[in-house]
């Protein structure tokens, strides 16, 4: 028997938008004036992005360590104009999920330190008024998907039943720790497989 879907969970990169990593370091390099293998191993080498998206690193600090790396300050504007610059909405999801019942609950979880819940609502701009604020980043969590307690944390901060929430990641890892948690969930590629996984637990 088909579960009755009551909330619907998603992913942010990959599935409502597609996301750059390397056009995002390229911006870096050019706001600090040095080399893209500069900024990817103060990012992603040195292991602070995965710091910041775990919550293990408030933001000041971060930003502070990530200009250090780089040789120049960054601040808020200057992370989000890279972000926002390496991360193209999928108009064809988000038309999908804009059909869906206005009365059907949405939120966004996502592997992310806290500052990428801005660029969630602005680069999903449209899909904004029917998250209400729900977007939750795996930093303010404390952790990161695929581990359930995420998951949990997220929907205790929802209000919602992991029983009667569908959760949407283009990650299998990622499917399998929210199916872990008690959520169903499924993975999706495409806004075309986006439509198929609402359409078989019936929400389009």
């Amino acid at each position: 028997m088909r579960p009755r879907i009551r909330q619907l969970l998603l992913d942010f990169d990959n599935v409502l938008a597609h996301y750059r990593r390397e056009q995002r370091v390229a911006c870096l390099a050019a706001h600090a004036g040095t080399s893209f293998a500069q900024v990817w191993q103060a990012l992603y080498g040195s292991g602070l992005e995965a710091r910041y998206d775990a919550g293990r690193v408030s933001t000041a600090d971060y930003l502070r360590e990530l200009g250090e790396g780089i040789g120049a300050a960054v601040d808020e504007t200057a992370w989000l104009q890279a972000r926002v610059a390496a991360t193209t909405a999928d108009e064809r999801a988000l038309a999908r999920l804009l059909a869906l019942d206005p009365e059907l609950p949405m939120a966004v979880l996502t592997n992310n330190g806290e500052l990428a819940a801005r660029v969630v609502l602005q680069v999903a701009a449209p899909l904004a008024p029917r998250l209400g604020g729900r977007v939750l980043c795996s930093g303010s969590l404390g952790g990161r998907k695929p581990e359930p307690q995420v998951y949990l944390r997220a929907l205790e901060r929802l209000g919602w039943n992991a029983a009667d929430t569908l959760f949407i990641d283009d990650l299998f890892a990622n499917v399998q720790g929210a199916r872990r948690a008690g959520l169903h969930a499924d993975s999706v590629r495409d806004a075309r497989a986006l439509g198929r996984v609402l359409k078989r637990f019936g929400l389009a």
